[in-house]
């Protein structure tokens, strides 16, 4: 099997995909890590999807993987898996993503920023983000997605080049992504195909691993089919 790689979403950390890293541990290669800023890995300037993605292309020359690896990406490591494959595709052999948001219109990505501003789970951001200052993730975050308002975000022209086979997942109950949109961008890639999962809802946490892993696995064989 391929060396797979997760990737977490926005205000996330690599620890939450512990329980999915278990599960296919013995499968083969399972790599996990913060982006830059998040959990335990330090800032490296502001945050970008472009800059994540640069990153997870050093984490892979770093551990010396030369074969190409599969991606999972929730939300916003969807994004950045995508990105991952524009910069260089013979790195990626498929790409599967959860709950990625693609809809990036103005007055969507101004919403989404402020829905950031997360002092409600700010306990749970502190842990999550250990030895970072989780107000600092939050604001820097904020400005990515209005970055996307202004012009980062991955539109037609740039999916019609990913030449790798994606699988847009969305969850049945997620509220913060349309099946429009994920629809839309399937349609748009190349390989790509739209799958949705029943009862499934946007936050990682609330997905079991015992629904999420069998899909995982059963989405990558399609993908590599």
């Amino acid at each position: 099997m391929e060396p797979v790689l997760l990737l977490h979403g926005a205000l996330g950390s690599a620890a939450q995909f512990d329980a999915l890293h278990t599960e296919w541990a013995s499968d083969g290669q399972v790599l996990t890590t913060d982006f830059p800023g998040h959990g335990d890995a330090q800032p490296d300037g502001p945050f970008s999807t472009e800059a994540f993605a640069q990153a997870m292309l050093q984490l892979l020359d770093a551990r010396d993987i030369c074969r190409p690896v599969v991606v999972f990406g929730y939300s916003m490591g969807g994004y950045v898996a995508l990105r991952m494959a524009l910069r260089a595709s013979q790195r990626l052999r498929a790409i599967v993503t959860l709950g990625t948001k693609f809809d990036w219109r103005p007055e969507v990505a101004e919403r989404e920023a402020q829905r950031s501003d997360a002092d409600q789970i700010a306990e749970a951001l502190a842990r999550r983000h250990r030895t970072q200052d989780w107000r600092a993730v939050v604001r820097q975050t904020a400005n990515l997605l209005r970055r996307l308002r202004a012009g980062e975000a991955l539109g037609e022209a740039e999916l019609r080049r990913i030449t790798c086979p994606v699988c847009i997942g969305l969850g049945e109950c997620d509220r913060m992504v349309s099946p429009e949109e994920s629809e839309q961008a399937a349609r748009w890639l190349p390989k790509g195909r739209f799958e949705r999962l029943l009862g499934v809802p946007h936050p990682i946490e609330q997905v079991p691993v015992e629904v999420l892993a069998p899909w995982l696995r059963t989405a990558l064989e399609r993908c590599l089919g």
